[in-house]
This record gives C-alpha cells, structure tokens and sequence, in this order.
C-alpha cells in the first residue's frame, strides 16, 4: 500500500480541500478563497498525488467526491481546529477584554435574549457591545462571509462548516384581541379569519414557512408587514389573527390574547448557529454560553 507524504500537508491545503469539498467547483471555491482557479487546481493535483486518489470526479457541472475524499472530511476539519487552537490558548477574561458582537436575530429571538444579556454583563462590568441586524431566513454567506458571528432563528442554514444548537422549542398558537373576537375553533374558520402576518426583508414569511408542512392550506394574509413589531397594531381592535410562536408573549406580542391552534403542529425550534471559525474561541464561547443559559429559563416559561 502506498505510504502518504504527510509532511507535504498545512492548513491552507487542508481547508483548500474542505471548501472544494463545500463548493462541489473549483471556481466556487477559488472564490471563496480568494485566489485563482488554477491556484485551486494546482492545490487540488497536489492532494492527489499525496492521497493516491482522484478525490473530486466531474458530475454534470459540478464536482462528485470520491469516497477517499469524503472518509478525509471529518479529519481534516479536526486538523484545522487543533491549528486553529494553537494561537486560541490565550488567557481570557471577559471583564479585560473589549467584546463586539454581530448578531443576526429577528425580534423575538432578539426581544428574549439579549436585553438580559446587557443589563447582566453591564452590572458585571464586561465591555460587551452588540450589533443586532435581522436575520429574516438566514442565509448560510452570513456567517461564511463573516456578515455575523452568531445567528438565532427557527431555521438554521444547514452547511458543513456551520454549527447549530437547539436552544428551546414552542408551539405555534393564534394571537388575536379577546375583545374583539374568539380565537377560531375549526381549520376552515382559522382559513376564513383575516390574517396579519411577516414577510421579511431578507426573504420568507414567518407562518408560511413554519405552519406550511402542518396545513394544508395556507390563508392569504390580508396584512403583510416588515416585522413582529407591526402586528399588534393591526391586531387590536380588529378580529383580525396572526400565528406566531408562543413566545411571542413573553415580548413583541405581549399585549395580544393567544390561543392554541385548531389543528395539530409539531414544536418549532429556535437555534443557535455559528461558523466553525468561532467555534474554539474563548469569547465567542462566552457569549455561547450566556445565551444558552436564558435559553434555559426560557424554555421553562412554555405554556
């Protein structure tokens, strides 16, 4: 069997071959890396002769790995981690250091964990500061193209080198205005009412891309607005519903009556996401780790 040349590979073929491996073409991944496609080639005939293997066979007009090349995934990207934990082994504390953060939330994910945050990390006198933008449906370039360091949201972008973690999960419930009208108590009256409903500027609506695999149809909105903030103003006052999930009441939706649907839905889950780059760095860990534990007191909160 013949021996591979172990010495010929570093970090950049390595993560070369990772993002040949994302991308499925050397032009994507060129790029991505920011250099020439033949640079990419070259790269990629190197890691040939080292491994024996074609590891990328043409498909159409993409690129098909080879099962040499898909068994090396996993280690490779364990390699570019411990490298990447050479220079992380710095001593950190938060209450030394200046932290900035770009978050990508829309407003209940928003509403819910950062407040808390802030006022927690300022009576402990840690320079935490925040860029909060929306996320609408987040998109995997937010994190690969540093847009952000952390996304929270219902829909996590699923790619190789993102990470996710469930925080907590709720059901999707109808708010409305009780002294205005009774939630619906059937499918077709909840089709008949008039819906409020979110249409991000990023893309997506926030029921129909949750309750749409739970319904089989789904209501025409007769209001659309840009965010969760704008729905009770159209709510109070009206029979008009939204549905949202539940814990919306514990803030942008606070003041509307809620109700269980009229069907079943499975819970909704909120994640958080980060990039692989992030992921042994002592301040995003931090952050982490303060999100996670409201995440915690939230889940407690479920109806």
């Amino acid at each position: 069997m013949r021996e591979i040349d172990f010495y010929q590979l570093d970090g950049q073929i390595l993560r070369t071959f990772l993002v040949i491996l994302e991308e499925s073409s050397v032009s994507r991944a060129a790029e991505r890396l920011e250099v020439t496609q033949s640079a990419v080639s070259h790269t990629l005939a190197k890691l040939r002769i080292i491994f024996g293997d074609p590891l990328f066979v043409r498909s159409g007009q993409g690129l098909t790995p080879t099962e040499t090349a898909l068994s090396l995934r996993a280690p490779a990207r364990d390699v570019l981690n411990r490298l990447k934990s050479l220079t992380d082994q710095r001593q950190f504390d938060p209450k030394s250091e200046a932290m900035h953060f770009v978050v990508a939330a829309n407003d209940m994910q928003r509403d819910l964990i950062f407040p808390e945050i802030v006022r927690d990390t300022g009576g402990e006198q840690i320079g935490l500061s925040l860029e909060l933008i929306p996320s609408g449906v987040p998109s995997v370039a937010l994190l690969r193209d540093a847009r952000c360091d952390l996304i929270l949201t219902p829909l996590p972008p699923d790619a190789p080198d993102l990470i996710q973690q469930k925080l907590f999960s709720g059901m999707m419930m109808c708010f409305f205005d009780r002294d205005q009208t009774e939630p619906p108590q059937s499918v077709q009256a909840y089709l008949d009412a008039d819906h409020v409903t979110v249409h991000f500027a990023l893309g997506g609506a926030s029921d129909e891309v949750l309750i749409a695999p739970q319904l089989p149809h789904i209501p025409k909105p007769k209001i659309t607005v840009s965010n969760f903030a704008g729905i009770p103003s159209f709510i109070r006052g009206t029979k008009m519903v939204s549905t949202q999930l539940e814990f919306m009441r514990l803030s942008t939706l606070r003041e509307l009556s809620v109700s269980p649907l009229p069907f079943d839905t499975e819970p909704v889950g909120i994640f958080m996401v980060w990039h692989e780059r992030s992921n042994n760095d002592p301040a995003h860990k931090w952050l982490r780790e303060r999100v996670r534990q409201i995440a915690g007191k939230i889940e407690l909160l479920r109806m």
